[in-house]
C-alpha cells in the first residue's frame, strides 16, 4: 500500500510508498529528480532500482520515503526492510550495485534534506538505518550531518578511479616502459582488426544476452561471481539497461573479430563518473594475444575523454590488474543511523563490521605469506 501524503514545512509534503505499482508510476518524477542530483550514479536511476526490486525485492518490505514540493518530487530515499541479522532499513540495489545513495537536488537549500532526515528518523523507530556503499560526496552525507540520534561512519568498499580523460592521456600518465607496452597492445588490437560498435537501443536486449553468454564462457571452470549466472540477474539486467541506454545512463558496446561478436561491454554513465560494470569476452581473444583489459578501457574512454564526466571509475574491487593504470583509491562510506532506543542495534552492527574487517585482514596476511 501507499500511505497518504501529509504536510510538513510550508509546501513540503512527505509520503511513504510501499507498493510496487506505485513505485513503477514514479518513473517520470524520479527521472526529473535524478537529473537534478549531480552526485547520483546510475545505480540510483529509477530503471535500475525498480528492476532490482522486481528481481530481488521481498513483497511487503518496500520503503520509499519521498519529499515533494508543490507536488514535484524533490527528495527520495529508496529503502527496503530486512530482518537479518538485525531489523534494518537498507538501500535498494543490494550487492549487485556498486553505489547507494538518497536523491536530493543540488539546489536544495537544506530544507529538503531536513525534511527527509526527519522522515527517516520516523521510519527508524524500531530499526537501524544502514546506508552501505555511499560514494564520498553523496547526498546521503547531508542526511548524516543532520541526524540527531546515534550515528557512525565507517569505511566500506574500495573503488579505484582514474581521471576522466582520453586513452592517450591515460597512457601518458604511465612510466615510459609501461606506456610503450600499452601502445603495443593497442596496435595489436588494430592489426587483428577488432572493431567496436555502440549498440543502438533496439539491439540492447539481445546484446546483453550475448554479454552474459560470453561472461559465462570466459569464466568457465574458474571462480566467478555466481550471481551473474542466475536467471534473476539476467532478467534484471535486460529489463533495466534498455531504458538506461535510451536515457543516456548506459552504453553497450560490441566488439567484433572477423565479423563475429567476441566481446560485449556494459558501461554505466553519470555526470560524476563513467564505469565499466560488466563484460563478456570469448577466450578466442586471449588466444589471439588481444589484451581484453586494454580493449575495454580504450572503449570506456570514448565516453570520458570529452571531459563531461567527473571520473572514470573501475568500480568496486582492488584487483591487481587495475593498479597497472595508477588509479586513485576512493573508499565508499557506510553510514549507520539509529534512534536512542535502537542504539543497541548500532552497536551490534559496528561489532559485526569490526569482526568482518579483522577476518579480512587475517585472510589477506595469510594470502601474502603464501605468495612469499
Amino acid at each position: 500500500m501507499t500511505t497518504t501524503a501529509h504536510p510538513t514545512l510550508a509546501a513540503y509534503t512527505t509520503e511513504l510508498v510501499t507498493d510496487e505499482g506505485a513505485f513503477a508510476e514514479l518513473a517520470p518524477a524520479w527521472g526529473r529528480l535524478y537529473r537534478r542530483c549531480g552526485t547520483a550514479t546510475p545505480f540510483q536511476s529509477h530503471a535500475w532500482l525498480h528492476s532490482w526490486w522486481r528481481s530481488y525485492g521481498t513483497p511487503g518490505r518496500l520503503r520509499l520515503l519521498l519529499v515533494r514540493y508543490g507536488g514535484e518530487l524533490v527528495g527520495a530515499a529508496p529503502l527496503t526492510l530486512v530482518h537479518r541479522p538485525l531489523p534494518t532499513l537498507v538501500p535498494l540495489g543490494g550487492a549487485i550495485s556498486d553505489y547507494a545513495d538518497v536523491l536530493l537536488a543540488d539546489a536544495d537549500d537544506g530544507r529538503v534534506a531536513d525534511t527527509l532526515t526527519r522522515e527517516l528518523a520516523e521510519a527508524a523507530r524500531t530499526t537501524l538505518i544502514d546506508f552501505r556503499e555511499v560514494r564520498p560526496g553523496g547526498a546521503a552525507e547531508r542526511v548524516y550531518e543532520r541526524w540527531r540520534g546515534p550515528c557512525r561512519k565507517v569505511p566500506d568498499s574500495v573503488c579505484l578511479e582514474l581521471p576522466a580523460v582520453s586513452m592517450d592521456e591515460l597512457v601518458g600518465r604511465l612510466p615510459s616502459n609501461k606506456a610503450q607496452r600499452v601502445r603495443a597492445k593497442l596496435r595489436k588490437l588494430d592489426s587483428l582488426g577488432v572493431r567496436r560498435d555502440v549498440v543502438p537501443p533496439d539491439g540492447v536486449d539481445a546484446a546483453l544476452r550475448r554479454l552474459l553468454d560470453l561472461h559465462r564462457l570466459q569464466w568457465q571452470e574458474r571462480k566467478v561471481t555466481t550471481e551473474h549466472l542466475q536467471s534473476r540477474f539476467q532478467e534484471h539486467l535486460v529489463r533495466s539497461v534498455g531504458p538506461m541506454v535510451r536515457s543516456g545512463d548506459a552504453v553497450v558496446t560490441e566488439f567484433r573479430l572477423d565479423d563475429e561478436v567476441v566481446a560485449v561491454d556494459l558501461t554505466l554513465l553519470a555526470p560524476s563518473l563513467a564505469g565499466g560494470y560488466l563484460y563478456g569476452a570469448h577466450p578466442r581473444l586471449r588466444e589471439r594475444k588481444a589484451d581484453v583489459a586494454v580493449m575495454l578501457l580504450d572503449a570506456c574512454t570514448q565516453h570520458t575523454g570529452t571531459g563531461e564526466r567527473g571520473a572514470l571509475s573501475l568500480l568496486r574491487g582492488d584487483e591487481p590488474y587495475k593498479h597497472h593504470w595508477r588509479p586513485l583509491p576512493v573508499v565508499n562510506q557506510r553510514l549507520l543511523l539509529a534512534r536512542r532506543r535502537t542504539a543497541p542495534l548500532l552497536t551490534a552492527a559496528l561489532c559485526d563490521a569490526a569482526a568482518r574487517q579483522r577476518i579480512k585482514e587475517v585472510r589477506q596476511r595469510w594470502k601474502e605469506r603464501r605468495q612469499e
